[in-house]
């Protein structure tokens, strides 16, 4: 749905400013034909103010949209008191039990502090309750991904013990007491981001790695047998290359980031996948910062779907797009989620601006520090909506027939003319964003109050359940506010219930 903007002067002022978010009326009705095509392609930082930190009224929650107002009893992290940075950056739901990973040692649930080692699960419906489950495991957790049967838990991160016993970087432990199944590999030589089981059966792993469980083959991003742990042959893509942007060395323009596939998303209906990372070649095919692979035949492939947009093959500006932003943040396509009837595909950056471009080119243009909207049409295809944020980043997206939710550091949105300040026609809006699909706009109430937000905590993962959307961060910043309610710290949730 799209809410209507009836906040008076303002909102009439903007309204030119507003529609370069699509590119006029044409592009709404763009948007709408290419999503039913692509329904048959597809097949598939806080202020401490107390004035802020108050509990404000929100906007009201759009039709089939989650509630702006925080569930009670959730668990959390504790607040920081220190420079280190707790993170929760994977959630995942098996049958009536949440399951997250990350970064901590303690847990704060319904008032008592748990120790519990980057790993740990409580009830999906209120109290919440956090389980007895308490896996050992001495460094940062990732990726988590569970068998059908929730039986068993498949994790990935950089660490090297669990359960006392050797295991780097990958581990399949008991769900019943955190225990390693020893039998099953447990070797990555450097650390695994991102873990997804698939509907045929196949536990696809992205990282850093070179070598996993005995095999070099595929390197960065491999299929794995969820029984043995081997490798089962499905990926078979030759990986390569990296970024850098600049033409001299030294300094800003040294690489940073090395190769890697680092987020992935399945599809609704299982036969696509989505990979976020840092490569220029995937399969065979010229592809950067994210790729599309089909899951359906008996090797995975990778697909046409690209842009010009992020993948340079147009080349730069005059002639193509300001594919390339800032030289140090060269990898900015951190996260994407597919729309209910995977149709389209929404991604969020990072990136600053484009990398050879005044910081004051306005209005913006390129794909940093934005959220974007795509056809998922196999083919290379161009976007039917961004919303800037003027310079700030986001890291986590997730949708549903109402909303696209977008989190990050922003604070603002519908901000193309501003870059680290509000430009004409932007919107006030911190942390988490809620944004009408068909047009990327800002949902707001009637009286132009911004539906949701949250403290600038970096929300690394969000997760749409039946239930609501769960939203896993940090406690960076010291904060612990989630839509301006209290007691969230890195964990928040929002129901589908008002």
């Amino acid at each position: 749905m799209h809410v209507a903007r009836t906040g008076g002067a303002r909102k009439r002022l903007w309204a030119s400013h507003r529609r370069r978010l699509v590119s006029g009326a044409s592009a709404i009705a763009a948007t709408v034909a290419l999503g039913a095509a692509a329904a048959g392609v597809a097949g598939v930082g806080s202020t401490s103010s107390a004035a802020v930190h108050a509990r404000t009224v929100r906007g009201a929650q759009p039709a089939g949209a989650v509630s702006p107002h925080p569930a009670t009893g959730t668990p959390r992290l504790p607040v920081s008191t220190t420079s280190a940075t707790d993170a929760i950056k994977h959630l995942v739901q098996c049958g009536a039990t949440m399951y997250a990973a990350g970064e901590f040692t303690q847990v704060i649930s319904n008032g008592s502090t748990l120790t519990r080692d980057n790993v740990f699960s409580f009830s999906a419906t209120a109290p919440y309750k956090v389980t007895s489950w308490a896996p050992d495991v001495n460094g940062t957790v990732n990726s988590i991904a569970l068998t059908s049967d929730c039986s068993h838990a498949f994790i990935g991160g950089s660490f090297s013990k669990v359960d006392g016993a050797t295991a780097d970087n990958i581990a399949y432990i008991r769900t019943s007491d955190g225990s390693l199944v020893s039998r099953w590999g447990h070797d990555a030589n450097k650390q695994v981001q991102t873990l997804a089981l698939t509907p045929n059966g196949h536990l696809l792993v992205g990282g850093q790695f070179t070598s996993i469980n005995g095999s070099s083959a595929d390197p960065y991003f491999t299929s794995l047998n969820p029984s043995t742990g081997a490798n089962d042959g499905f990926l078979h893509l030759n990986i390569s290359g990296h970024y850098h942007y600049c033409n001299s060395t030294g300094g800003r323009c040294n690489v940073i980031f090395p190769t890697q596939v680092a987020n992935q998303q399945l599809s609704h209906r299982g036969t696509l996948d989505l990979a976020e990372g840092v490569f220029t070649s995937v399969g065979g095919h010229a592809r950067q910062q994210i790729f599309m692979l089909n899951l359906a035949a008996s090797r995975a492939t990778v697909t046409a779907w690209t842009s010009p947009e992020f993948d340079g093959s147009k080349g730069n500006l005059p002639g193509g797009y300001p594919y390339q932003c800032y030289w140090d943040e060269s990898y900015y396509l951190r996260d994407a989620a597919w729309s209910p009837n995977d149709s389209t595909i929404y991604t969020v950056e990072t990136g600053y601006h484009p990398w050879n471009q005044p910081v004051r080119n306005f209005p913006r243009t390129g794909v940093c520090d934005a959220a974007v909207a795509w056809p998922a049409t196999q083919a290379s295809v161009k976007h039917l909506w961004i919303n800037y944020t003027g310079c700030n980043s986001l890291y986590s997206v997730a949708a549903d027939s109402a909303a696209v939710y977008v989190a990050g550091h922003p604070q603002w949105s519908e901000n193309s003319d501003g870059c680290k300040s509000a430009g004409p026609g932007a919107i006030a809006d911190r942390g988490m964003q809620g944004l009408d699909p068909t047009t990327g706009n800002l949902l707001e109430s009637a009286s132009g109050t911004p539906v949701y937000s949250m403290s600038r905590a970096n929300a690394g993962d969000m997760l749409i359940t039946r239930a609501g959307l769960w939203i896993g961060s940090t406690n960076r910043y010291g904060n612990s506010w989630c839509n301006n309610e209290a007691d969230h710290t890195a964990l928040c949730f929002l129901s589908y219930s008002p």
